[in-house]
């Protein structure tokens, strides 16, 4: 089972990244100004995850792959890593598609 983990960053910003179970990092979100907010995104990685429409499949200017998540609204909800191929980053879509509506919560702030 994966799991997300909340840290709060020199600025002040909370942050969430999603872990899989083998705990390689496969999402990560932008800085929230509020921990509730934080949670907020949490769960709509939840519930966004499960459609893959919301993956924006993507190439960076060095040629690797990487996908964002994205609401409804189109905010991106959050980022993956770097992938050196198509198949890489489509595996992490799987990825994250698998383990983040189960996954359990490690909240670093407390």
């Amino acid at each position: 089972m994966g799991k997300f983990v909340i840290t709060k960053s020199s600025n002040g910003e909370f942050r969430f990244k999603l872990n899989a179970a083998n705990g390689e990092t496969i999402l990560v979100s932008e800085g929230y100004t509020t921990k509730a907010n934080c949670e907020n995104g949490i769960e709509s990685v939840k519930t966004n995850s499960q459609s893959e429409g919301r993956f924006d499949r993507n190439i960076a200017v060095n040629g690797k792959h990487y996908f964002n998540l994205k609401a409804p609204n189109g905010q991106i909800i959050g980022t993956s890593q770097m992938y050196e191929s198509t198949s890489g980053r489509d595996n992490g879509i799987a990825s994250v598609m698998s383990n983040a509506p189960a996954s359990e919560l490690d909240d670093q702030t407390l």
